[in-house]
């Protein structure tokens, strides 16, 4: 029985079921706009594309575009992000065939690298042209972009902290932020004529650097 300030039970199931609908069809829309906003910058190889072109592919109109977004660059900023994420779901699924916690570390630290790595034959805008140019002007939203990457090395961390293969004094979370921008620096540094680039550095280089910091 219901008081006489709540809605009835059945009023509150249609709501609830309004609400999941609507959800549903604004999440397909968002997807839409993101596979079509994907398919141009894959054509064009770069970033430099107009809004009405992502409205024209994906078939939809202009206000809709405007309802799920506040322009390109809140599109550009929502494909990075699932890249970031993608790209962290995938190294875990690596890490999953390791029972060691140092080594599923490892395998995550040398397969991050491994990804953040420049590819010639790889036309990646979001990554080469996007990316440093939000680090810059939007720090914030590159730390909250990252955020899955760094979850899953402070939770493979603490595993390894926990199993006592680390350091007594290493806090697993600082240390996993400090692997993560380390990893993903020296990456990225990649190219030019130096030394690290004539004898590119590998993955088991970055690894051991980095684990002599927080390795027990």
């Amino acid at each position: 029985m219901t008081s006489a300030s709540e809605e009835p039970a059945w009023k509150q199931r249609a709501v609830e079921r309004s609400i999941k609908t609507a959800k549903l069809r604004a999440g397909q829309r968002v997807q839409r706009f993101l596979d079509a906003a994907q398919a141009i910058i894959i054509e064009k190889g770069t970033t430099d594309f107009t809004v009405q072109e992502v409205v024209d592919r994906s078939r939809q109109s202009l206000r809709s575009f405007y309802l799920q977004f506040d322009g390109k660059h809140e599109l550009l900023l929502a494909l990075f992000e699932d890249a970031l994420s993608r790209s962290a779901d995938q190294i875990r699924a690596a890490t999953e065939s390791h029972s060691d916690p140092l080594e599923r570390l490892k395998v995550a630290v040398e397969l991050l690298y491994e990804s953040s790595r420049p590819d010639p034959m790889a036309k990646r805008p979001l990554f080469t042209d996007f990316a440093p140019r939000l680090l810059v002007t939007h720090p914030v939203e590159v730390k909250i972009a990252h955020a899955p990457l760094l979850a899953l090395l402070a939770e493979l961390m603490e595993a390894a902290s926990e199993a006592g293969e680390l350091r007594d004094d290493v806090n697993p979370r600082r240390m996993a932020a400090m692997t993560m921008q380390t990893v993903m620096f020296i990456a990225q540094s990649s190219g030019g004529s130096d030394d690290a680039t004539v004898h590119p550095i590998g993955a088991d280089e970055v690894w051991d650097f980095c684990s002599r910091g927080f390795a027990g």
